[in-house]
């Protein structure tokens, strides 16, 4: 009997549970994905083909062993009484000990066993790397929108101050030297901040302190510098120089839009060979990353791995099949008895009756000979190595066990200590972020009304950005710590 037939495989490969269930899927959806890769990719086809083929092997080792027909004829016949035998055939069923043809189907159904487990970790493995890369191209999307975002930032900073420079009372209110360009990087959340970030210390001084200290400062050191910034430029009009900062971020934004761009494309590409499609196909991508719900308890975790991984249900399998492989060693160690008939073709010819001087009604028959055989398996060293082999491969499996099973479990731990590291962190970026966006704005109040300069502007922007960005990051870890957790339980059995 086969440990699992060919549809409950294929629902189990195509009714895929995600980490919630859903009840009508749609079109390029995450679960969407998943199935494509289930039906496509090329190396759980391979390990899925491995499976079937291994479930061949239990109906041969459940199989009698072939009977053996001897022929044999003479090229001088020999004579005998009654006539001359002319050929000789003999048939043989060979029969093995009580039992021995049970424990060798045992043991193919537990090799096949584990052939299907080692198709559900291929599984397995194929679906965290779909979901790492859905978060990551989720991740750029993200960074892609909020890059384009602050690009709107910029550009109505630009516009606030062209109305500065041609105002008649914008003066000389923010007075501004550009600093040395930052290292141009990609477009990643840290390297699309720039390299002007500032902690929330420096943040908050800006939102309290610009009208004070801030603007106190570059107040003293334009007075100082005598218009040195006006004549620097030769004839541009005051205030100038903070068009020219805004449009030298707004290049670095548009350059990280370019480069995220690509990267994407890159991503895109990886995520379809992933599939086994084009690798210039459209993915269809959520416009923002969001956090997976998931409730997480360590007890409960810790005896579905012990029940559900694939891992450890192949070597369960392993161990049972050298212990199968061992009954069937020490049953092949006793005697095989064989069942046959031999058939003796006697030539009846007149000429051969007349030939020996017989009359005709002495004429002899042909002879049939019941026959019965035993094996004697005498040589017992081979046999008694070979069960201690059994023994050794089973106890060797059985530590195999144990020394996976405390690796999954350290890996359970540290994957929780990374879950709950990523989930502070998505509650500190988006504290944050929703700070620095206040102080935004009353940055760029004070800026209109020429209390702070272009400077605090610019800083609070890239810390903005930058949070926005960092959290994005922090949502994707979040979401691919849980696809790991769920991975360690296996897929197909976790719904919660």
């Amino acid at each position: 009997m086969k440990p699992y037939n060919l549809f409950g495989v294929i629902l189990v490969v195509l009714g895929f549970m995600g980490p919630h269930p859903v009840v009508a899927q749609k079109p390029d959806s995450l679960d969407h994905y998943l199935e494509i890769a289930a039906k496509n990719n090329p190396g759980l086809n391979a390990d899925f083909l491995a499976y079937k083929a291994s479930l061949e092997k239990v109906p041969q080792a459940g199989a009698w062993p072939d009977p053996q027909l001897d022929i044999g004829f003479f090229l001088k016949p020999m004579d005998i009484v009654g006539g001359r035998q002319v050929a000789d055939f003999t048939l043989m069923q060979m029969f093995p000990w009580f039992g021995t043809k049970k424990a060798a189907q045992t043991e193919a159904t537990h090799t096949a066993k584990m052939a299907y487990a080692r198709f559900t970790e291929t599984r397995d493995n194929l679906y965290l790397e779909v979901y790492t890369q859905w978060y990551l191209l989720s991740t750029l999307v993200q960074q892609l929108r909020n890059n384009r975002e602050n690009l709107q930032l910029l550009k109505q900073l630009e516009e606030l101050a062209l109305r500065k420079v041609s105002s008649p009372y914008s003066g000389s209110s923010s007075g501004y030297t550009v600093p040395s360009p930052s290292p141009s990087t990609k477009g990643t959340a840290t390297s699309s901040t720039g390299g002007g970030m500032a902690g929330m210390g420096s943040m908050g001084g800006a939102a309290t302190s610009s009208g004070t200290s801030s603007s106190s400062g570059m107040s003293s050191r334009m007075s100082s510098s005598g218009g040195g910034m006006t004549s620097g430029m030769g004839s541009t009009a005051p205030g100038m120089s903070d068009v020219l900062r805004v449009q030298l971020e707004m290049a670095e934004i548009e350059n990280n839009i370019e480069s995220i761009l690509s990267e994407i494309a890159a991503e895109k590409a990886k995520f379809n060979a992933l599939l086994n499609r084009s690798t210039d196909m459209e993915v269809t991508l959520p416009d923002s990353i969001v956090k997976v719900p998931f409730l997480f308890d360590e007890v409960a975790a810790m005896g579905e791995i012990e029940n559900r991984n694939p891992m450890l249900d192949m070597l369960v399998e392993e161990e049972q099949a050298y212990r199968a492989k061992g009954e069937m060693d020490k049953k092949m160690s006793y005697p095989m008895f064989g069942i046959g008939l031999q058939y003796m073709l006697i030539d009846k010819s007149a000429t051969a009756q007349m030939e020996q001087g017989m009359e005709p009604e002495m004429t002899g028959m042909d002879m049939i000979m019941p026959m019965f055989s035993i094996s004697l398996p005498l040589y017992r060293n081979k046999y008694k190595a070979q069960q201690r082999e059994s023994r050794f491969l089973q106890q060797s499996a059985r530590e195999k066990y144990n020394n996976t099973l405390n690796l999954l479990q350290s890996d359970l731990f540290r994957l929780k200590h990374q879950l709950d590291d990523a989930e502070r962190k998505i509650a500190l970026y988006q504290k944050q972020e929703q700070l620095a966006r206040t102080t935004y704005n009353l940055v760029v109040q004070e800026f209109v009304s020429a209390k702070s300069d272009l400077t605090n502007v610019i800083q609070v922007q890239r810390q903005l950005l930058d949070y926005q960005l960092r959290k994005a990051e922090a949502i994707a870890e979040y979401n691919t710590k849980v696809a790991s957790i769920r991975k360690l339980l296996s897929f197909n059995s976790s719904n919660n």
